[in-house]
């Protein structure tokens, strides 16, 4: 899916002649025209107004929650990626809101007024947000280790039934009666070492010599396929560690002796048992990341609408008359919308905004950033509006 970037603008209802809100809207919409973006209302509660101390500090904290609710919402994200091996279709049909695709729940938001009451102060609902987020986070980070770590474990029981004879199980390819354990002798041990084929003629050359009292001619083929051939060696055992050191530094590989009571069929039964709980634990993944997105892109949200409220109140003052917009564009086209924008809504910057000599408006940041500090927008730079730009991927 292709990204899609939004703008939440927010503007006084006095850009427009009669000063109602639905007219505002109009005057919002016409800034832009259709090849640069789509405008859609964007309803906002009237939250309870603290004082103006506590607005500041509100759009601190919610500057701060906006920016962590985007890094779990991209978390989550790329999660589904990874346990969905990157395959964009199936993305699709997890990456949704209400099993609704995330721009139709943009485009008709609603303020959940059941699950963060408008009427509590926004204090509260912040705290409410915070939390949830932390824990959608945390949830979906257990479930997902231990799906990475079922899944790891498969691997390495998988490799050990299907790798070469330098990393399978020994289990099927050696018969335990075949071959010397350590309790069978006082004084002799046996070896299995997996060789690789371009190194057969020097291991058989020279494995008597790598080490002290080394078994004359006791090198015996068990096993091979097309990169290892299998050969079980003696040695006494006081020099058997000496005579493993020796096989590395050479490029053999050592192979452990240990068998499992039970064998071939043991070791195929706790393949299947893990099959079966690597396939469990990524349905449970699965399902917790389409929740785990859904609710983090909600709270992300009604975040960013809490945050849309407070600047506009910090910047329009009281009484509220104010309209909010949100335009849906894309990468290539936000630019464009953006100038529009800029050139349509100038005038609301006041003497923070001067113009060049073809009337454009240009930034001024001394004035613009004095006048932004404190007031929750310094991390976008200064508009002459209410302005947050976002990017859903």
């Amino acid at each position: 899916m292709p990204p899609q970037t939004f703008f939440l603008v927010s503007l006084p209802t006095s850009i427009s002649p009669s000063g109602s809100a639905p007219e505002a809207l109009t005057t919002l919409r016409s800034a832009l025209t259709t090849d640069n973006g789509t405008t859609y209302p964007f309803a906002i509660p009237q939250f309870k107004v603290g004082t103006l101390d506590a607005l500041v500090q509100q759009a601190d904290d919610l500057a701060k929650l906006e920016q962590g609710c985007k890094a779990v919402v991209d978390k989550v994200a790329d999660s589904l990626k990874n346990i969905l091996d990157a395959d964009e279709a199936k993305l699709a049909e997890q990456k949704v809101v209400n099993d609704r695709p995330v721009e139709n729940y943009l485009q008709s938001f609603a303020w959940n007024k059941v699950k963060y009451r408008a009427d509590k102060p926004i204090g509260e609902l912040l705290d409410t947000l915070s939390k949830e987020i932390g824990a959608v986070d945390n949830d979906v980070k257990a479930k997902f280790s231990q799906y990475n770590q079922t899944k790891t474990s498969l691997a390495q029981l998988q490799r050990g039934t299907t790798g070469n004879l330098s990393q399978k199980s020994l289990t099927s390819v050696v018969n335990p009666a075949s071959v010397l354990k350590e309790e069978d002798s006082e004084y002799l041990l046996q070896h299995l070492i997996a060789v690789p084929a371009a190194l057969t003629k020097d291991f058989l050359k020279s494995y008597e010599s790598v080490s002290p009292m080394v078994v004359p001619r006791s090198a015996q083929l068990l096993a091979k396929d097309d990169e290892f051939g299998l050969y079980a060696v003696t040695t006494f055992k006081k020099h058997g560690a000496e005579f493993v050191h020796k096989c590395r530094e050479h490029r053999w590989t050592p192979r452990d002796l240990k068998f499992t009571e039970g064998g071939k069929e043991t070791e195929e039964r706790e393949l299947r048992k893990l099959e079966k709980e690597e396939r469990r634990v990524w349905g449970e993944a699965l399902r917790l990341g389409r929740t785990g997105y859904s609710d983090a892109v909600m709270a992300w949200i009604h975040v960013l609408t809490l945050r849309v409220f407070v600047e506009t109140v910090l910047r329009y003052g009281l009484p509220l008359a104010y309209v909010c917009g949100l335009i849906k564009t894309d990468p290539k086209r936000a630019k464009k919308a953006k100038a529009a924008l800029d050139s349509r809504f100038a005038d609301l910057g006041g003497n923070a905004l001067s113009r060049d000599k073809k009337g454009k408006p240009v930034k001024d940041d001394s004035a613009g950033m004095q006048e932004m500090a404190g007031m929750g927008g310094a991390d976008q730079g200064f508009e002459p509006y209410v302005f947050y730009e976002f990017e859903i991927v």
